[in-house]
């Protein structure tokens, strides 16, 4: 999992492989440690996730309501065609906000 900051308006946290109950602690941790440091908005760029299960839905959902709470918000982007599917078979599609690119998703918090 690689993270930066973006232009110090964002975070950005890129997940890599499959974010499934073996995998998905680190990156509950990684989210929870940034909102908790203060960064509570935060681009999750998907593009190298290969897999969700529901405890990775389940960690990006907290994570969003967990940045909300502290006036924040959590945006997705580049989702792969197979892992937006399951976001939209499970109505996650009008609970995220979901971008093309970094820079769209960092767009929406200017």
């Amino acid at each position: 999992m690689n993270e930066s900051s973006l232009d110090g308006i964002a975070w950005n946290v890129a997940p890599t492989g499959r974010l499934d109950a073996n995998t998905v602690a680190d990156f509950e941790s990684a989210l929870r440690e940034r909102i908790q440091a203060g960064e509570t908005n935060l681009v999750v760029d998907m593009n190298d996730v290969s897999y969700i299960s529901s405890s990775g839905l389940r960690a990006l959902l907290t994570a969003r309501r967990m940045a909300m709470s502290h006036g924040g918000d959590l945006k997705l982007c580049r989702l792969p065609p197979r892992i937006y599917k399951i976001f939209e078979m499970v109505g996650f599609t009008q609970v995220f906000g979901i971008y093309d690119s970094v820079e769209s998703a960092l767009s929406e918090f200017m």
